[in-house]
């Protein structure tokens, strides 16, 4: 609840939370009071994403209820004009400090003394962690404050405060979970320890968000959560039907890819970072944040059989070719060439478009398309158009971005990278950003699921009807939701068993995993995975439009999801306010009831600076940190202790800076497409060399002069590794060349070079 004081205070808190593997459904009911001698206004504040449906909203007042409700778009836009007190929203969405999506809803004035309680439910997907887990948050703001005694809560006081209860499911079984807070020992109401129930004792220490763990026994690239049909609906709908969510994780093994999947990677550069392209790249006063550099590592970084193009943006956008190429020397030479004719360009900036421009055009034989995305130009006019087209194609990319510029575009380019599965590194002027575009292309060159496919095996008389397909790829340590509407009837109703096996392929190797699920689960009357497969569904109705057999279907949906309170494109929230005594009365007739009228209430779009998501809390105090002491004029701080600190959030001083940086750019100029290098005078230059010293110490006469040159490359690269770590993905490429050599004598010449830049490198370099 936020207002514009903080006297209305967060009394008790009650929370029942379900969790059936990577599904939430959130029961919670919050008591504010405000405890001044004056009325304040107030405004309940929810923030949302992608993967979060808010489906109930209400709060109790004394005898008025304000509840939230949904209403078809045409008839709600018409409710809207006759609501008084829309221009709360509005000052909320242009003069909130906060940023991103939300629930908000207006609750007027809250008396002296007075109490209100909140309602909330809402259902959520859960992300996936890195060691498997599902992660399940809850904002600090949502707890109730505690006294401390000393260096400890009060666990009486707290209990009457708090009551925050948590049930796990998974027909995998519950294997353990982490809280960073204090909870009651995990209680298994299962024998075969299907599900487990724990409560919260305390909220977090020092004000944290609520970050819950949940861990299932064994490692499943595959799971299920079935849910049975609303008895109340008509078989053949929706809600009539069973729901099946399947969740996708893929193991994927280090492999090397094949050519085919080796991907499009699209560079997207905002011209107004080249506004000092007149300086020559090298001879640049600050050659960590010259876009000229950072093109140049990254198209030395890419592999032979991939494709790419270069896009500048500005007023207008310009590609470097109509549509992507293949990585050659050939296309990466041509590429090179032109990055010095890209112009600077300080008027307007069309993301938009060229985001358009390239989610319209089909994936190249299912090459997995990633886009890396330099900007510093604020798009405040278009940021919530920007992510409607990424969340349309959020399945088919994936987004790295690099927000400059003191963190102007900190915030979309974060939300783009999120609702991706990328990564957002924001460059400072004390910032590298080659090497950090580089380590994010050495992230982007990881192996990938590829041609992915679910066959399904279920009773005769049992059909699936896919609601949200598989994605045609996932990539590493990544998930994805999937739902499908079963329907038919069996023919042999003691069959209460189906199967779903998932295929996919790794480079050259094949994979497939079987799961067998329960076509009979217990009766869920709150339907939560329904409502998310119904938020799909009407997406992608709205998006892929209708034939005239599909109107049906978008009729009966979005009738649904009105009694269901799931939004859509169809749809729009209006809030009543009504006395309890008409509480019951859910139809049109109830508005014109002299003792209801409209609330403000709707999912906004907010224009601050301060990111709605609680999880990225810790990423933008380090960011901001940052910024204000360069702001300040200071010296850079302590840049171990900043490295330390934000490890998690990708921000890291500046590496390159200690070594040579004019003969690293041209030593990485001088690579070829296929990572090796010629002996030529330049290259020699580069390594502080002379040719003919580096003809004359070639240690014999059978070794190619090229083989020669490459391990020469290698061991200076590697000699400044420490201090350029990045480089490892130049190195990589040069090692897989050599390799592919026949008859190169690699530990003569290894020490040959030692000798020539007195320098040890061992032959374990050969092995990267």
């Amino acid at each position: 609840l936020f207002s514009s004081y903080p006297e209305v205070e967060l009394e008790a808190v009650t929370v029942n939370v379900t969790i059936q593997d990577f599904i939430a459904d959130v029961v919670s009911e919050l008591f504010f009071r405000n405890t001044q001698q004056v009325s304040k206004e107030t405004m309940f504040i929810f923030p949302v994403d992608s993967h979060t449906l808010v489906h109930t909203f209400c709060a109790t007042m004394g005898d008025t209820r304000i509840e939230a409700m949904l209403w078809e778009k045409e008839e709600a836009q018409q409710l809207c004009k006759a609501t008084s007190g829309m221009e709360n929203l509005r000052y909320l969405q242009d003069q909130c400090d906060l940023w991103g999506h939300v629930f908000a809803c207006f609750l007027g004035t809250l008396p002296p003394n007075r109490e209100v309680a909140i309602s909330l439910c809402y259902v959520q997907e859960l992300p996936l962690q890195p060691d498997g887990a599902a992660q399940f948050c809850w904002p600090s703001e949502l707890f109730p404050p505690i006294n401390h005694i000393g260096l400890f809560s009060s666990e009486e006081e707290a209990s009457k405060k708090l009551h925050f209860s948590i049930c796990l499911k998974s027909a995998h079984g519950v294997s353990h979970i982490a809280i960073n807070s204090s909870y009651t020992p995990l209680q298994y109401t299962a024998p075969d320890q299907t599900s487990a129930e724990v409560s919260l004792k305390l909220p977090p220490w020092l004000h944290c968000d609520l970050n819950l763990l949940v861990y299932y026994r064994g490692s499943h690239p595959l799971s299920a959560v079935v849910e049975r049909s609303d008895p109340k609906a008509p078989p053949g709908s929706l809600l009539g039907d069973s729901v099946v969510m399947v969740t996708l994780t893929p193991s994927i093994p280090e492999v090397v890819p094949s050519p085919g999947q080796l991907g499009e990677f699209l560079f997207l550069m905002d011209r107004s970072l080249f506004r000092d392209a007149q300086v020559p790249p090298e001879d640049s006063a600050h050659p960590s944040i010259c876009p000229q550099n950072t093109l140049l590592f990254l198209l030395k970084g890419l592999p032979l059989g991939c494709y790419f193009n270069i896009y500048s943006f500005g007023a207008t956008f310009k590609a470097f070719y109509p549509q992507s190429v293949e990585y050659t020397q050939e296309s990466m030479d041509n590429a090179v060439e032109r990055i010095s004719s890209i112009c600077p360009d300080l008027g307007g900036c069309d993301l938009l478009g060229l985001l358009r421009s390239i989610y319209s055009t089909p994936l190249l034989h299912g090459r997995p398309r990633q886009l890396f995305i330099f900007i510093q130009r604020k798009i405040s006019s278009e940021e919530e158009a920007v992510m409607a087209e990424v969340y349309r194609y959020r399945d088919h990319h994936r987004c790295f971005c690099f927000p400059t510029n003191g963190c102007d575009n900190f915030n979309l380019s974060q939300a783009m990278a999120l609702e991706t599965k990328g990564e957002c590194v924001c460059i400072h002027s004390r910032m590298d950003m080659p090497s950090e575009a580089v380590k994010c292309l050495q992230r982007a060159l990881q192996p990938l699921a590829s041609g992915i496919s679910l066959l399904w095996d279920l009773p005769p008389g049992l059909e699936v009807s896919m609601i949200r397909k598989a994605p045609e790829m996932i990539f590493q340590g990544h998930q994805s939701f999937i739902y499908a509407q079963i329907h038919g009837q069996a023919q042999d109703p003691a069959v209460a068993e189906g199967a779903v096996t998932l295929q996919y392929h790794v480079g050259s190797q094949s994979f497939n995993y079987t799961l067998r699920f329960s076509l009979s689960p217990s009766s869920d009357d709150r339907l939560p995975v329904h409502r998310m497969a119904m938020m799909h569904l009407l997406w992608k109705l709205a998006w892929e439009g209708t034939s005239r057999a599909e109107k049906d279907i978008q009729h009966s949906t979005v009738k649904s999801s009105l009694s269901l309170g799931v939004p859509s494109p169809f749809t729009s929230s209006v809030a009543v306010r009504m006395k309890q005594m008409d509480a019951w009365q859910h139809d049109s007739t109830m508005l014109f009831s002299p003792s209801c009228n409209l609330v403000p209430c709707q999912l906004l779009w907010l224009h601050g600076f301060r990111p709605v998501w609680f999880k990225s809390t810790k990423f933008w105090m380090v960011q901001k940190c940052q910024f204000f002491l360069e702001k300040l004029g200071h010296k850079a701080p302590d840049t171990e202790a900043l490295t330390q600190f934000s490890a998690s959030c990708r921000v890291s001083p500046l590496s390159t800076r200690l070594c040579d940086f004019s003969r690293l750019r041209m030593v990485v100029a001088l690579q070829k497409a296929n990572g090796s290098w010629a002996l030529t005078t330049a290259l020699a230059s580069a390594l502080g060399l002379s040719k003919a010293n580096v003809e004359g110490q070639k240690p014999s006469e059978d070794v190619q002069p090229t083989a020669w040159a490459t391990v020469l490359a290698l061991v200076w690269l590697h000699k400044y590794k420490w201090k350029v770590s990045w480089s490892e993905l130049l190195e990589a490429k040069a090692c897989r060349w050599l390799q592919d050599q026949a008859e190169v004598q690699l530990d003569e010449c290894l020490e040959a070079a030692n000798s020539l830049l007195g320098c040890f490198v061992e032959p374990t370099i050969f092995r990267i």
